[in-house]
């Protein structure tokens, strides 16, 4: 990179512009930074493309380009390869990368990677006087993690959470437990939801199941150790079975993770669509009346953010879900979503009877409340100044040490 007005590396062992859930939250990010007028490379851990490629979003008077370093491991790669580059080598061609440009970045934004991406990356950044910020989005629970509590993938999370985050010059938090728990530790800290161009969503003032008998409703997304879709469906199942007409399509997971997960065949109610190009995700949750998410409440979902629930509300369909991490500063019950006393089946099944008392002109107007709460809180154009005042405060810092 030459540009004489300084550029910002956003790093990290992700796929961009997809692949996973994380690159939304990357695109983010880096949308708000260009709003901010930064140009912003996207270092990211595929092998592709070699040299930086702009990527062509309009979101002036920043930039954004994307190059890949090759953190990830190869498809193909031997278990002992790959816990060989994910455990030691992490970082290391990133910082390679970083060094072979003729002008160093003004700031090094970070997302993922534990404590091998923070030894090479703090090494790299202390040496040039120049500041890193961490996107920080997770506080995992050993269980989560191959290996539990003693797992080597667990004890690095726990290393870079405690140690190596709070000793960056900035953080960039997802969720209100995240920033108060780095805040307090006196960290410069920003608290910044999961984005996306809200705006250029079409949004959705009606859908197809508006002014129908029954409910359809969508899960969209990967479960992971996170979403209690099992619990979900078990819902769906015993308010169908009551003699109510519904249906959930399930996005994402493969026919066969779902009877692995359910323990057998999903029942009829249940539509398996599978895996699908991210860009048809919108139109099937436009066509949906509800989307529907549940999780424990636990500190790992109080420290993270779902996704699922933006993307769901800026297209205009409102969420069917239990409150976590702080889901309350944003949906109001029987106003843009409708609330879960608990994630339990029960409590599911009572709110999804609710859903199907309401009126078509109530569902309608549920609908623009949901988009139009998107707007206001989750749209890239909200966090650009917040953002950019965060990296020229850090930046500040860092001049001030040299």
């Amino acid at each position: 990179m030459t540009d004489p007005s300084g550029w910002v590396a956003y790093v990290g062992p992700f796929r961009y512009p997809w692949g996973e859930a994380c690159s939304r939250r990357v695109d983010g990010i880096a949308r708000s930074l260009a709003l901010a007028g930064r140009h912003v490379v996207v270092v990211g851990g595929e092998h592709t493309p070699a040299a930086p490629r702009p990527v062509d979003v309009g979101m002036g008077p920043g930039t954004i380009s994307h190059v890949g370093v090759g953190e990830l491991p190869p498809a193909g790669a031997s278990p002992a390869a790959r816990a060989t580059q994910v455990l030691l080598r992490w970082g290391a061609r990133t910082v390679a990368w970083l060094t072979a440009q003729p002008t160093r970045p003004s700031h090094v934004v970070v997302y993922g990677g534990g404590t091998p991406y923070m030894v090479h990356l703090r090494r790299w950044c202390r040496r040039h006087g120049i500041p890193l910020v961490v996107d920080v989005v997770e506080w995992y629970s050993p269980r989560q993690l191959v290996g539990g509590a003693l797992g080597p993938l667990n004890l690095s999370a726990k290393l870079a959470l405690r140690h190596h985050y709070p000793r960056c010059s900035g953080i960039i938090a997802i969720s209100t437990l995240l920033e108060e728990h780095f805040r307090q530790r006196g960290c410069p800290v920003v608290r910044v939801p999961p984005t996306l161009d809200v705006r250029q969503l079409a949004g959705s003032s009606g859908a197809p199941a508006i002014g129908r008998d029954g409910l359809t409703l969508v899960y969209a997304g990967t479960p992971g150790r996170k979403d209690l879709l099992g619990t979900v469906v078990e819902a769906v199942e015993a308010v169908a079975r009551a003699g109510a007409r519904l249906r959930l399509r399930v996005v994402g997971p493969s026919l066969r993770q779902l009877r692995d997960l359910l323990g057998g065949d999903p029942p009829e109610m249940v539509e398996v669509v599978g895996r699908v190009p991210q860009w048809t995700v919108p139109q099937l949750l436009r066509e949906a009346d509800f989307s529907v998410l549940l999780r424990p409440l636990a500190r790992y979902a109080n420290a993270g953010f779902p996704t699922k629930v933006c993307e769901s509300m800026a297209n205009g369909t409102p969420v069917i879900c239990n409150l976590t991490s702080d889901l309350g500063r944003y949906l109001e019950d029987g106003v843009n979503a409708l609330v879960c006393a608990d994630h339990s089946v029960a409590a599911l099944a009572a709110t999804l009877h609710r859903a199907l008392r309401l009126t078509a002109e109530e569902r309608l107007l549920m609908r623009k409340a949901a988009r139009e709460q998107a707007l206001d809180s989750f749209d890239v154009r909200a966090y650009a100044q917040p953002l950019a005042r965060l990296l020229d405060s850090v930046q500040e810092v860092a001049g001030a040490g040299h």
